[in-house]
């Protein structure tokens, strides 16, 4: 049977926890976290936003087209993303299982190469990057055989 990976992650916690087989349980692979992302939008930033001239009467400013942490959350995605392609190409699972909240599912998903989205044959829109072990089981044993 093929080795599963279960990525838990929000945009400042992942969890890669493998699972062997059946009755094997869950085995955590590794943890990455991303402290960027629990900080404030303006501990991110060093300056307020420029100012360029402005066209008309009003002078403009110059404003951010993204805000620092949804920057931060974005490169969280990426090297989370770059994590699955390895153990892809090295063969370390066969198909992989995502739990991450709607917004961050959207950013791993934007920058997941094709040939590894396509090993993911599950996906939860919610955020278990605080759930206890046993409680995760309980939540994917529809997917799972544990």
């Amino acid at each position: 049977m093929a080795i599963t990976w279960i990525l838990v992650a929000n945009a400042s916690l992942a969890k890669l926890y493998a699972n062997l087989g059946p009755n094997k349980g869950l085995t955590l692979v590794k943890e990455l976290i991303h402290p960027e992302s629990r900080q404030k939008n303006s501990e991110l930033v060093t300056d307020r936003a420029g100012s360029m001239p402005g066209f008309g009467n009003g002078s403009g400013a110059k404003i951010q087209q993204t805000m620092p942490k949804e920057h931060e959350a974005k490169i969280f995605a990426q090297e989370i993303a770059q994590e699955l392609y390895h153990g892809r190409a090295t063969n370390a699972f066969g198909r992989a299982i995502v739990c991450a909240p709607p917004s961050f599912m959207g950013m791993l998903n934007a920058v997941m190469d094709s040939p590894t989205a396509q090993m993911i044959t599950d996906r939860f829109e919610k955020d278990y990057t605080k759930s206890p072990e046993p409680v995760l089981r309980d939540r994917l044993a529809s997917c799972l055989f544990l």
